[in-house]
Order: structure tokens, then sequence, then C-alpha cells
């Protein structure tokens, strides 16, 4: 096992496997979320039924080959919420990783250990993925770099699928400049290079996230300003869409299809599930196809109306998530609200399939706040410059 003073890792994580020895990214570390095949090894998915119900891979993860191959060292593999459907970051089987930037407070999830183990420097990055949020959410509650590319940039070939119109691949960073150059390693050549022009803060946005947290991040944009270069507020939501209708088009979505992909070994398995998955998956499976056509139909007049919005050399700003990251104990009333209104935010570029990238702009009270910025379909590289362009004025640590 390696040094692991956050429970960051699995207990059943392969030893380290050294990396090329020379390239763009030698002498770096890095750790993987439980969700990517290694060859040899067995894909856990945060759940020990699905590891003892599987044999070992038969190939690695090409996104895990690449940064192997770019010469880092990978030193394990880490926690992750049960088969990837939750955002707090808690493992039943597992327990949750500390966050080590507020250690009574939730790291996030689903990618709870990638984050966790970047964030307390037992790694120089790490691999997650995100969905509805499992690489923003963790990056925002642990005060560390993290992006969602733009859906279908990068290969998920061997490696665990959850709602595959949603999930992309993704990755942490303590230094935005680290995070950009791996994606000089994963998102390979030819990607599109227009600068960013117009920065829209999403006013709808800011109104959902409490008020010290939107304060909070208002006074990063003013310390910003030059980095920034000018911003027009974005008064109401691309297509007058609804946030909340958004949230339900997207817990729709989800469900049906994570079902079709976890329900037939559900149903021959009968795993034992932790508070929260048990009863998110016996809700899966009652979605039916008009459900989700009906949510489709939701989904594509808002990817059509942000895409409208979102066109090459204009991002959006807005938080990450509508709070700082929970207490533990936070009762499950007061967890289901701030769910809720955190969904809101983070479902929106998976709806849209686009880019989205959060940067720890600030704190409140010393617990980290995250500000998203979410670019146009294959902005990605922009995303990664404006990061970098803006670090000197986020939160440290």
């Amino acid at each position: 096992m390696p040094n692991d003073p956050v429970n960051a890792f699995v207990p059943h994580t392969p030893p380290l496997l050294k990396g090329a020895g020379a390239g763009p990214l030698a002498g770096l570390t890095f750790a993987v979320k439980d969700l990517y095949d290694t060859e040899g090894d067995v894909t856990g998915g945060g759940n020990p039924r699905w590891l003892a119900s599987h044999g070992p891979a038969q190939n690695t993860s090409p996104l895990v080959a690449k940064l192997l191959e770019a010469g880092a060292d990978m030193t394990g593999k880490t926690i992750c919420d049960e088969l990837f459907y939750s955002f707090t970051g808690a493992n039943a089987h597992y327990g949750t990783p500390t966050n080590c930037r507020a250690p009574l407070r939730m790291p996030g999830g689903s990618s709870s250990g990638s984050a966790a183990a970047t964030a307390a420097g037992l790694c120089d990055f790490a691999l997650g993925s995100d969905t509805g949020g499992s690489v923003r959410a963790p990056a925002s509650f642990c005060g560390i770099f993290g992006l969602r590319p733009t859906h279908g940039r990068l290969d998920l070939a061997h490696a665990m699928a959850m709602a595959p119109s949603f999930d992309t691949a993704g990755w942490f960073a303590g230094d935005a400049a680290l995070l950009q150059r791996i994606g000089d390693i994963l998102l390979g050549a030819g990607g599109v290079t227009h600068g960013v022009d117009k920065v829209l803060v999403a006013d709808f946005a800011f109104q959902r996230a409490d008020a010290g947290s939107a304060e909070a991040l208002r006074e990063f944009l003013g310390r910003a300003a030059d980095a920034l270069g000018g911003t027009e507020t974005l008064p109401s939501a691309p297509g007058d869409v609804d946030l909340d209708d958004a949230r339900e088009a997207f817990r729709v979505i989800q469900a049906f299809e994570v079902w079709d992909t976890f329900g037939d070994w559900v149903r021959a398995e009968a795993p034992t599930f932790g508070p929260g998955i048990s009863e998110r998956m016996a809700t899966a499976a009652t979605v039916t196809p008009a459900d989700r056509d009906q949510a489709m139909t939701y989904r594509n007049r808002l990817r059509d109306a942000f895409g409208d919005t979102l066109t090459p050399g204009t991002v959006m700003i807005l938080p990450t998530a509508a709070s700082p990251p929970p207490l533990l104990d936070t009762p499950e009333d007061a967890l289901d609200r701030f769910r809720s209104l955190s969904m809101g935010l983070l479902c929106l570029a998976p709806l849209a399939g686009l880019p989205q990238i959060s940067v720890p702009a600030a704190s409140l009270d010393g617990v980290p706040v995250g500000l998203g910025i979410m670019g146009w379909e294959g902005g990605d590289e922009a995303l990664l410059g404006m990061a970098s362009a803006l670090a000197p004025y986020c939160q440290s640590y």
C-alpha cells in the first residue's frame, strides 16, 4: 500500500506502476480512480461485490497508458462512491477519504480518493471521471483544480461506464500549470486553439449559491479582473432554462442509463449497497424509456441553447457548487437540499456536453469554494490556459 494518511487508496490497489522513465511527465506520480483498468488487476468500481465478481482486466486504459508513456509513475487506485452514484465521497465499504483542506467536511465524489490524494500531496495529479460532477465537485471541495473535458473528447475504453451519454474522464492537480501539462498529454495535438474573448458571468447561477460563497467568488472576480479582461453579466440561463428542470432531466436520463449499465449485474448478484446508493439504484430500476425520452427532449433544448451561447471564444463563469462542502455529519434532509441546489449547477455541462473546469478561487471561513468556468465544445485547451492565467489570484493552501 502507498503512504495513505487520508484513506484515499482502495485496499486492493495494485503496486506501483513505473512509467517510461523519461518524457514530459518524468519524475511525477499520479493516482487513478478505481474505474480505470490496468492489465492484470481487477477494477472495483467502489463495491466489494463488483470486485469479487469480475476478473482481472485484459488491457490497460489508454489514458493510463499515455500517462505512463509520458514518464509518470502510477502510485495506486483510489476510493470512489459505489458505482459512482453519489457526489459526497462517502463509501460504506472502504470509508470516506479525508478532505485535508477541511477535515470535518466531505471530500466530494464520486472521485473522492483521487481528489483527496492530490490535495494531500500523496501524488502530483490524479485521474477521476465526471458524469454529473464527479471531478468538479471534489475539486471544489478539496481546493484543487479539476477539468471535465468535452464529452467524447477522451477515450474511455477499458474503463467502467456509468451513464455513457454523460460520462467523461477528468483529472486533478494542485497546480494549474501541471493540469495544463497533463492536458497536453491526454488531449493530444490538433485541438482547437481559439482563445477566450468573451467572459459571461452567470448571474442566475450565482443566485443559486449561498450568499457567503457568492460573495467570496465575486470578490475573486474583482481581484482577477485584469486576467479576465472584462466580463458581461448573463442574467438568465441560455434559452431561459430552469435549473430545477435541468436537474430533473439529468436525474432521469442518468438513472435510465445507470440501470441499463448495471441492472443485469444487480439482479444477478444482489450486492449490498450503502445508504443513498441503494435507494438511487432502486429508483433507477423504475425509470421507463418514455421517461427517458421526455427528459431527452428537454436536454436537446438545453444543449442547443447553451451551444448557441457558448460559441468559440465565449466562456461562462458560475459557482462550481451551491456552497462549501457539507459537514460529514450533515443531516440527510439538509444534504438533500445541498445536493439538489448543487446538481442544478453541476448538471449543465454534462447535459450540454461541454467542458468545465473548477478552480480553487476562494475560501469561506477557511473552507474551499470553487469557481466553475464552462467553455464551448472542444474548448478544453482554452479552459486550461484560462485556469493558468487565473492561478495567481486563486486561494493558496
